[in-house]
């Protein structure tokens, strides 16, 4: 409670335009200002002993031989088994791409995947596919681990007993013969959402067979709203796509677009592209020549897309709906339900902005709902969309991704009640986890039961297979072969990398089993679909004299290397808004008291809706804005935190419509006050040995009537606490240096992001340089480096592009083989990512500015950790890379200690798992997997550095621009980071570092460091007040 009251005290005095990163920095608390001068945040080392480790040094006379003895690990005995005779294609050391997909939802993003000696152990994005344009997003980068993960059901299960596919298919078979008789009048099919052509094929097939039988669907995060939203505005459901990289103003109303739902990788490069401050030659590839644009936000819950904003406004869920109906009045609409309450918007200085930018912005502006918005609000986007004239512009709609665009919840609901009457003899699930993740007020659990025999195929054993009679093991999207379509249509292929590695089957080949074809492969089910397909398309005028056979090999291999169907895109679909289009009240959310508590459920930004919950890398990747690994907890804003009298950790009982759950607070600047936040996908009771019995079960309080916010939520204080691992605090860099003759007064303010609105960088476009640097490059004495080599490598990290997505943390965890540690060892500040994103905050707690910066290491020209290693594990390359000797390390940790940027890791125990088989595929053959005692760091993924150099060197030519790019800038989806050579004048990290936004971190220690930064640039409305005031809510 102190900490919010002196933040708060502080924020609104000198310190309001200071950057902080929590509020016992902002504060200034002695706890914090202690914990700068400590390597650790808990002093590891006093753990479990009553002596540190310094005092054990002092005494030991050999503590240099101590220490490299007590690092050194027996490493396993390696198997070798060469082969007979090599396939042609693996050549070892030299990894293959294919091409292939990965649905999320149901909807496809195209992704490249390495292959080496026939182990899939990277995944890249496809820059051929529209819905990734050679990006990823971080459910992409760590489904490599999901496919050698040990706990993946390996077997055929019947009632519990080990079975086999063989027994499945004789009794599927028996299930025919008495589902015949009527007609398939007890079957029921629950899927996922289905996009699939072919999988829809083989499903309506099987129903034509079993006219009798049903098909529902059912995902957790289903997108029911957007399509009862298209049909209140349309009178048909329809696919939205958004040309974000045409719009001037956006406006998103609790739409985080950038970090999730279909096509947000696609939408973050695009958004991208128009925030460069010109389209100069240094510029993006991508980017647009039009200025740039201008997003405004609201929302409950802060979030990636709420970071970026130019203006921010936090509300209530219900204060969400209202504001949506004030801004569709003041664009013209009419048929709105009329209510006191959108007065509290009308005639703010922030709505009136508003509302003139989308009106001088027709055609080139954008309304986007959020997935989890009531349908109205969804259908009132639509109607926006229309009135400003965006339509056929920004914003284009298709027919349905969906093979059944159907309202999932109630065809859940309608399931239920049929197993609760006894009408389901045979339930059939394929994949989804609806015991865990249904609606609390259907009971999922206990009702399905009423079905005779259940069948379920899934990746894991988990909470619904353990209700199940057979359970099939689900085959990774790794091994086996589908199709998908995309975030606009686009069919993509899914190609398998490697045969499955234990029993594994696919939906295709469990549906075939069902109409009686078991003896089909997965393969022939996809292949001939589309060579029927083709065989269709060449019916055509004009294609008569084409050979079919000949055409579809041809049009087969090119799609499966291009890793999509050419033309697939479901064209535009001229639409028009229904006639007499009326929103009524009883459409909205009902209006609660003020003093009513909401809360409101969304999808965890790392482990989704609970499928990714035993991936240790999604488990341990720190959550954006929160820096909360390995749980999930209530959160809520610091005025409600105040409010109630609670604090972080403090252990409280959600108690709503007679459910309750327990959970820990955390407190979130920007948070929407009266609101509590519960992300979904956590309190697993079957996920495995990393996902299960971890975090809180949010499902047990959602029900399908609000299935993402309801009021009336009642919090009663427990007294007890609960330990949450945040990375929030670890690694903080001292703001304020001393020279040594001015002992008591700062000599330099570091300001370690930069940012300024766009339109002072206009008038001073050096605003990013320090003025106040008090050292110069001539003046050093560290010894100099040679200039002589051919190369110099360097990176430079845009922060006006950079949302804070982590899928560079996960991809650089996944190329170099970065360990998990757990939540303890998070908690001790012993996390190993190579990359961090600090968050930063600035101004009021109630609604501040934020900026992420990604800090890794900055291979430091004058780099402070070389001089002080005894034994020179830590060398300087003639190209500029701050190099690990691995071998040589012995783990005194001096160059951790002498590191200004906090960016060495150690390994304090043998993190990295020696013992377990499946695991061991995935790790990059390239890289060194490091053993206990070891320091560790970034490295610019010398790997690919050196792999660059010897293709350019057997083609007889230098390292070309471009041939080089880095596992954290290959994934980025925003192009926020740029690597290269530094010494090509004309090579793209050369022309941005000449940018005057270009500013290096903690220049004055004259480290020189190679990695840099463009200051992050607003783009406030001019009507709206200074940055400090603007993101408020008026």
């Amino acid at each position: 409670m102190h900490d919010i009251v002196a933040a708060g005290a502080r924020q609104d005095g000198s310190a309001g335009r200071r950057f902080w990163r929590g509020l016992g920095e902002l504060a200034e608390t002695p706890a914090f200002t202690e914990s700068l001068h400590h390597e650790f945040p808990n002093d590891p080392e006093k753990e479990n002993s009553g002596v540190n480790r310094r005092d054990v040094l002092k005494l030991m006379a050999a503590s240099a031989a101590l220490a490299g003895l007590s690092s050194c690990t027996k490493l396993p005995t390696q198997k070798i088994v060469p082969y007979v005779r090599a396939p042609e294609e693996i050549i070892p050391g030299k990894p293959l791409f294919y091409a292939t997909a990965m649905t999320q939802g149901g909807v496809a993003t195209g992704l490249l995947v390495e292959s080496n000696m026939g182990r899939p152990t990277k995944v890249e994005g496809n820059p051929l596919h529209p819905g990734s344009l050679g990006a990823t997003d971080i459910f992409a980068q760590a489904s490599v681990l999901a496919l050698y993960d040990p706990d993946r059901s390996q077997v055929v299960n019947y009632e519990g007993r080990i079975s086999n596919w063989a027994a499945f298919v004789e009794a599927i078979n028996r299930l025919r013969d008495e589902q015949k008789a009527t007609g398939g009048a007890g079957l029921r099919i629950l899927t996922g959402t289905v996009t699939s052509p072919s999988l829809a094929a083989q499903l309506r097939a099987l129903l034509a067979e079993f006219p009798a039988a049903k098909w529902h669907q059912y995902e957790p995060c289903a997108r029911d709203s957007a399509r009862e939203g298209a049909r209140l505005a349309f009178g048909q459901p329809v696919n939205t796509v958004y040309r974000i990289d045409r719009a001037d103003v956006i406006l998103s109303l609790d739409s985080d677009f950038l970090c999730s739902g279909p096509g947000s990788v696609r939408y973050a490069r695009d958004f991208s592209a128009r925030r460069d401050p010109d389209a100069s030659p240094n510029a993006s590839p991508h980017a647009s020549p039009n200025r740039m644009n201008r997003l405004y936000v609201v929302e409950s819950t802060p979030s990636n897309t709420g970071a970026m904003a130019d203006h921010r406004m936090p509300l209530k869920p219900g204060d969400v709906e209202r504001f949506a109906i004030g801004i569709a009045g003041s664009v013209g609409l009419a048929g709105l339900p009329e209510s006191r309450s959108i007065g509290q918007f009308a005639g703010s200085a922030w709505f009136e902005a508003l509302s003139k930018d989308l009106e001088n912005h027709r055609g080139a502006s954008l309304v986007i709902p959020g997935e989890h918005q009531p349908a109205a609000i969804h259908a009132l986007a639509h109607a926006m969309n229309h009135a400003l004239g965006n339509a056929g512009k920004t914003v284009f709609y298709t027919d349905a991704l969906e093979a059944e665009p159907i309202d999932q919840l109630a065809s859940l609901r309608e399931l239920v009640e049929e197993m609760k009457s006894g009408k389901v003899d045979t339930l059939v699930i394929l994949a989804g986890n609806p015991v865990y993740d249904a609606p609390a007020d259907l009971d999922f659990a206990k009702n399905c039961l009423g079905a005779k025999l259940r069948i379920r195929l899934g990746e894991y054993d988990d909470e619904t297979s353990e209700l199940c009679h057979w359970h099939v093991p689900e085959a990774h999207y790794l091994e086996s072969w589908g199709d998908a379509r995309a975030y606009d249509g686009t069919v993509s292929l899914i190609q398998p990398l490697i045969a499955p590695l234990y029993d594994g089957k696919s939906a295709h080949e469990l549906i075939a089993a069902l109409g009686g074809h078991s003896d089909q492969s997965n393969y022939d089910l996809v292949k001939d679909f589309w060579k029927t397909q083709s065989a269709k398309d060449a019916k055509k005028p004009g294609k008569e004299s084409q050979k079919p056979d000949k055409v579809f090999e041809t049009f087969w291999e090119t799609s499966l290397h291009d890793g999509l169907i050419a033309g697939t895109a479901l064209p535009e679909k001229p639409i028009a808004m229904r006639g007499g289009f009326n929103i009524s009240s009883q459409q909205l959310s009902p209006s609660a008291a003020a003093e009513s508590l909401h809360i409101v459920f969304r999808p965890d930004p790392a482990v989704g809706d609970g499928r990714f919950a035993n991936n240790g890398w999604l488990q341990e990747v720190p959550k954006p804005l929160t820096q909360l690994t390995w749980d999930n907890a209530a959160m809520l804003s610091p005025a409600t935190a105040a409010h109630l009298e609670v604090v972080n950790e403090a252990v409280v009982e959600l108690q709503l419509d007679g459910r309750t759950a327990r959970a820990p607070i955390w407190i979130v600047p920007g948070h929407a006050d009266g609101t509590v936040t519960l992300h979904l996908g956590y309190g697993r009771s079957r996920a495995g040995r990393v996902g299960t019995g971890i975090g809180v079960n949010a499902y047990a309080l959602r029900t399908s009537a609000k299935p993402w916010s309801a009021d009336g939520l009642v919090i009663r204080k427990t007294g007890e606490r609960y330990s949450l691992a945040s990375t929030q605090m670890h690694h903080a860099i001292e703001r304020e240096g001393k020279q040594l003759d001015e002992p008591s007064m700062a000599a330099f303010d570091r300001e370690l992001v930069r940012i300024a609105p766009l339109e002072e960088f206009r008038k001073n476009p050096e605003f990013a340089k320090d003025p106040e640097e008090r050292t110069t490059k001539a003046l050093s004495l560290y010894p100099a480096m040679p200039q002589s080599a051919e190369y110099a490598w360097g990176m430079v990290i845009d922060l006006n592009k950079c949302n804070g997505c982590n899928a560079c943390v996960v991809a650089c965890q996944a190329e170099n083989n970065i360990p998990v540690v757990g939540k303890q060892e998070v908690a001790m500040g012993r996390a190993m990512h190579w990359i961090r994103i600090d968050t930063y905050f600035r101004g009021g707690l109630e609604n501040p500015e934020t900026v992420h910066e990604p800090v890794l290491c900055m291979h430091c020209e004058n780099a402070p950790c070389e001089l002080v290693c005894p034994v020179a594990a830590t060398t300087h390359s003639p190209e500029g890379l701050n190099e690990m000797v691995y071998n040589r390390c012995v783990g005194t940790r001096y160059c951790s200690n002498n590191c200004p940027y906090k960016v060495r890791r150690f390994n304090f125990k043998l993190y990295s798992d020696w013992t377990t088989p499946s695991l061991m595929g995935q790790r990059n053959p390239n890289v060194s997997v490091r053993s206990r005692g070891v320091m560790e760091k970034c490295t610019y993924c010398v790997q690919r550095i050196n792999a660059a150099k010897i293709t350019a060197e057997l083609e007889d030519r230098g390292v070309r621009d471009g041939d080089i790019v880095t596992a954290c800038q290959a994934a980025c989806p925003a192009e926020a980071i740029v690597f290269g050579n530094i010494k090509d004048p004309s090579s793209r990290v050369a022309k941005l570092k000449a940018q005057s936004r270009n500013y290096g971190l903690l220049t004055e220690l004259n480290t020189r460091p190679r990695t840099s930064y463009l200051a992050k640039l607003t783009n406030p409305n001019p009507e709206l007040s200074s940055p400090a005031t603007h993101q408020r809510k008026e």
